[in-house]
């Protein structure tokens, strides 16, 4: 074969990787400083913020034609992976504000999608999303809050769990059934709702084990009323924009935790070659090495997975919801061994907050349970399966 150039497919673009080096040398800088005191205080990452609006990385994937810079899904993916080695509280900065905004870009109306876009596309408001109720997280089509129409107006009852950035975002994607007696899963539509609007309120920041530097909060609606003209899409349709988001969305999860997971290894690797015991850096030792190599094979699959799921999700293909899936459940259960092998490799020191690997190993858990729990995964990667 001579001049085919069908292995590139398999390379990322100089662009990709000129993109790489750019984000991490603002993670670096300004992000990483300020990890452990995030984690520690349960505090807003406001440094992280401000240097990722600086830079363009905090809503990355927004069109041009809203003001955004375009970025393309794995670029997305790119930035929240180099982001998150850093601080995974951090990376969910472009990650939400993916998952606030896809369902305005998949199903909104035009004068939406101008409306409220381009706000996060400038940094002046991120965007939340709320799906998941106390009594309905992996069975979202049970929801319980209400969005009755009256008149020119939607009014909004219920509540909304385990909301990320809820209370710092100025938008939130919200579903909410809007007819009680239609048929399940098809009687939900889906809204944007302004942190501002009378009636909308949040609870206490939720007590976590990692990502304690974005809040998770519920939602509560006391007959908030909303304009009309805030729904996404026609009534009945927001929970296929919901799942449809999901596809496109468990792909980032997936960058997350491949970026939690470089983070451990990138760590562990520095630490085991300066550990001496017995007269030598534990590096040497064999049964060291080989933790190192799997966890370096794993992570590069999980990598490689996050990348190809990235791909379909640009293209839209229509194995995106097995891929997506696959991609976030594999990544994910990855990163919670390689974070877990990171803490062993430190031994005692792997236990105390004077090294970081502890917070990653915290930080990767949500990983395998938000977006979907990995259980959740395996059933939708089955279902496509047996569908042909």
């Amino acid at each position: 074969m001579t001049g085919n150039t069908d292995f590139d497919l398999f390379k990322i673009s100089e662009d990709h990787e000129a993109l790489r080096e750019a984000v991490r040398a603002v993670a670096d800088d300004k992000i990483a400083p300020h990890a452990a005191e995030v984690d520690e205080k349960s505090e807003f990452p406001q440094a992280a913020l401000d240097a990722l609006v600086a830079a363009d990385f905090h809503a990355p994937h927004i069109a041009e034609e809203y003001d955004g810079v375009g970025a393309d899904a794995l670029a997305t993916c790119i930035v929240i992976e180099e982001v998150a080695r850093a601080c995974a509280s951090s990376s969910l900065i472009p990650a939400v504000n993916k998952l606030g905004s896809m369902p305005v870009i998949l199903g909104a109306s035009e004068e939406l999608k101008k409306k409220y876009l381009p706000l996060v596309a400038s940094g002046e408001a991120m965007i939340s999303y709320g799906l998941s109720e106390r009594e309905a997280g992996s069975d979202t089509a049970s929801m319980r809050c209400r969005a009755k129409k009256d008149g020119d107006s939607y009014v909004l009852s219920g509540q909304k769990s385990w909301i990320t950035n809820a209370g710092v975002s100025q938008l939130y994607t919200v579903l909410a059934v809007t007819d009680p007696e239609g048929e399940r899963g098809r009687n939900i539509s889906a809204f944007v709702v302004e942190k501002s609007d009378e009636g909308f309120d949040f609870g206490e920041p939720e007590r976590k084990l990692g990502i304690k530097g974005s809040p998770t909060r519920e939602l509560h609606f006391d007959q908030c009323r909303i304009p009309a003209d805030r729904i996404i899409g026609q009534e009945g349709e927001g929970l296929k924009i919901a799942l449809r988001t999901l596809d496109h969305t468990r792909v980032t999860i997936g960058a997350q935790a491949v970026g939690i997971a470089q983070g451990a290894l990138d760590y562990a690797l520095g630490y085991v070659k300066e550990r001496k015991q017995f007269g030598k850096a534990i590096a040497e030792f064999q049964g060291l090495q080989f933790m190192l190599a799997d966890m370096a094979m794993k992570l590069e699959a999980a990598r490689q997975m996050v990348y190809v799921a990235a791909a379909k999700s640009e293209r839209g293909d229509q194995d995106l919801s097995f891929f997506g899936a696959a991609a976030k459940c594999y990544a994910s259960d990855v990163a919670m061994e390689v974070t877990t092998d990171a803490v062993q490799l430190l031994g005692g020191a792997g236990y105390v907050k004077d090294h970081p690997v502890e917070r990653m190993m915290r930080d990767a858990k949500i990983t395998q349970i938000y977006e979907g729990t990995n259980q959740i995964q395996r059933m939708v990667m089955a279902r496509q399966l047996l569908k042909g």
